[in-house]
C-alpha cells in the first residue's frame, strides 16, 4: 500500500517521477497521442461531457485563453480554463470560473491512480491533461479554454473537437521540436484545426498563411485571418491599461498593458465574433446576439479585470512603485520584439533589468532585441535548463549589454532595487522560470523589504 503524499509531495512526484518537458526539456518531451488516449479512455472520455475551444500558438496563448474564459464568466457561463505553465502553484493551471483547482484534489487523483500511472508511464503533462479534463467534467463546466502546451498536432490536449480553434501566431520557438522553419511550426499548430470547426488565426506571415489555408481545406474547416479585417482600428495606453476604438465605432478598455495586447485583442475579439454567430451568447435569456454592441458591457467588464477573473500572471504585470516594478514572461523572439521596444521607450530615468534565459532558446537572437541603455542583472532559474549566468553575461557582452551576474533570481533582483532610484524602472523577465521565482519571493514579501 503507497504512502499518502502531502501537497508538496504529490507536486514532486509529479515533477521527478515522470517524463516532463518543463523539467527535462527535448528529452522530456515524448510525441505521439496513443497514451493520452489510453488514459482518457481510462476516465470515460471526461472532455466530451463540456464544450471547448482550443487555443495554439507560439506567444499570446496565455493571455487570449484568459481573455476568452474572461468574456464567457461574463456572460454567466461555468467556465474551465486550462494553460501552462504555472508561475506560482502548480495549481493556477485549472481553473474553474477563475478558482483553481483545489491542492486535496490534486493529491487524491494521484493518489487513487499512482499505481495505473506507473504502470501506463504517461508524461506530466499526460496526466495533468487527465486531470483536468476529470476535473472540468465533474464540476459541470459548461464551456472550457483550452491552452495547448506544446505544439498542436501532437500535444495531450489534442484530444477535444472543440467549438472554436485558435492560433494566436506562429514565431521560431522550440525548432528543436516543432521544426526549423516558420511553415514547418505553422504545420504543427495547425494540427488543432478540426473538420468543420472554424479557425481563428490571429497573425499570418507569406510562410505560415498557405499551411493553414492547406489544413483547414484538406479537413473542411471554416478559416478567419484576424488581421484580414481587422476588428481593433486604434489603440491608447492608459495609465493601467489600454484603450481601443473598434470598428463599429465602439471603445473598450483593457487592463493588459503589454504593447503584444493589441493584436491579442483583435485576435480574441475575431474569435468572440466567431463565438457569437454561434449563437454562444445570448444576455438576459434573450435570443441570442452575434454583434459587439449587444456585448459591450460584457466584453468591457472582461477586458478591464482579466487579472481577478482569471487569475492571469506574468504579463507586464506591474508588482511594485517607487521605483516601478515590472515582470513579464516573454521568452523567444517573438516576445522580445514587442517587449524590447516597450522598455527601450519606457518614461523612467534609468532601467534596470534581471534577466535569465533558458539555454535550448535563442539566446543570441533575443539578446539582439535588448534596451541597450539598460543595466543587466544577469541570473538563472533554479533549473538543469537554465543558462549558465556568467556565461549569458559573456554572450550579452559581445553585443554591448552590459551588467553583473547573481547565482540566484532573489539575489540579481535584491541588487536591482537597492541601486535603482524611485523614478527607475526594474524590469524581471526572459524566461517564466524566471518570473516564476521573482513571483513566489515577491508574494513572500522577500521582493518588499528589499
Amino acid at each position: 500500500m503507497s504512502i499518502a503524499l502531502t501537497y508538496e509531495e504529490t507536486i514532486e512526484y509529479l515533477f521527478r517521477k515522470t517524463t516532463n518537458f518543463e523539467h527535462q526539456g527535448t528529452a522530456g518531451y515524448k510525441p505521439g497521442m496513443d497514451t493520452m488516449l489510453r488514459l482518457d479512455a481510462h476516465f470515460g472520455h471526461p472532455h466530451r461531457q463540456f464544450r471547448c475551444i482550443h487555443v495554439a500558438g507560439t506567444n499570446g496563448k496565455g493571455s487570449v485563453s484568459h481573455t476568452l474564459a474572461a468574456v464567457l464568466q461574463a456572460s454567466g457561463y461555468r467556465v474551465g480554463l486550462y494553460t501552462s505553465p504555472h508561475l506560482v502553484d502548480f495549481q493556477e493551471r485549472i481553473r474553474v470560473n477563475g478558482l483553481p483547482i483545489p491542492h486535496d484534489y490534486v493529491v487524491r487523483f494521484v493518489e487513487q491512480e499512482r499505481e495505473y500511472f506507473e504502470t501506463l508511464k504517461p508524461t506530466f503533462f499526460e496526466i495533468v491533461t487527465a486531470m483536468c479534463f476529470k476535473y472540468f467534467c465533474e464540476q459541470q463546466v459548461e464551456i472550457a479554454v483550452v491552452e495547448v502546451g506544446l505544439g498542436g498536432r501532437f500535444d495531450s490536449t489534442n484530444i477535444i473537437h472543440p467549438m472554436l480553434s485558435v492560433v494566436t501566431n506562429i514565431s521560431l520557438d522550440h525548432t528543436q521540436l516543432l521544426g526549423s522553419t516558420m511553415a514547418e511550426i505553422a504545420w504543427q499548430k495547425a494540427g488543432i484545426i478540426k473538420p468543420g470547426v472554424p479557425c481563428v488565426v490571429g497573425e499570418a506571415v507569406d510562410a505560415t498563411r498557405p499551411v493553414f489555408e492547406r489544413v483547414a481545406d484538406e479537413v473542411g474547416a471554416p478559416l478567419v485571418f484576424a488581421e484580414d479585417e481587422p476588428i481593433v482600428t486604434d489603440a491608447e495606453p492608459l495609465a493601467g491599461g489600454i484603450k481601443y476604438r473598434l470598428a463599429n465605432g465602439m471603445e473598450l478598455t483593457g487592463e493588459l498593458q503589454g504593447a503584444c495586447q493589441v493584436k491579442n485583442t483583435n485576435t480574441i475579439l475575431c474569435a468572440v465574433e466567431q463565438l457569437a454567430h454561434a449563437g454562444v451568447f445570448a444576455l438576459d435569456g434573450d435570443e441570442p446576439v452575434n454583434d459587439f454592441a449587444s456585448l459591450h458591457s460584457v466584453l468591457n467588464e472582461a477586458f478591464l479585470h482579466v487579472t481577478r477573473t482569471t487569475g492571469l500572471m506574468g504579463r507586464w504585470q506591474v508588482v511594485g512603485t517607487c521605483p516601478t516594478v515590472i515582470c513579464d514572461a516573454g521568452h523567444n523572439v517573438g516576445a522580445w520584439e514587442y517587449l524590447g521596444r516597450q522598455l527601450e521607450s519606457y518614461p523612467c530615468r534609468e532601467l534596470h533589468i534581471v534577466f535569465g534565459m533558458m539555454a535550448d532558446k535563442a539566446v543570441d537572437n533575443v539578446l539582439k532585441l535588448l534596451p541597450r541603455r539598460a543595466h543587466y542583472y544577469w541570473t538563472k532559474a533554479d533549473t538543469h535548463r537554465a543558462m549558465n549566468e556568467e556565461a549569458l553575461m559573456r554572450t550579452a557582452a559581445q553585443q554591448g549589454l552590459h551588467g553583473s551576474c547573481f547565482p540566484s533570481v532573489q539575489e540579481a533582483f535584491a541588487t536591482a532595487i537597492s541601486q535603482a532610484d524611485a523614478s527607475d524602472l526594474v524590469f524581471v523577465g526572459g524566461s517564466c522560470y524566471v518570473v516564476a521565482e521573482f513571483l513566489k519571493s515577491w508574494n513572500a514579501g522577500a521582493g518588499v523589504e528589499a
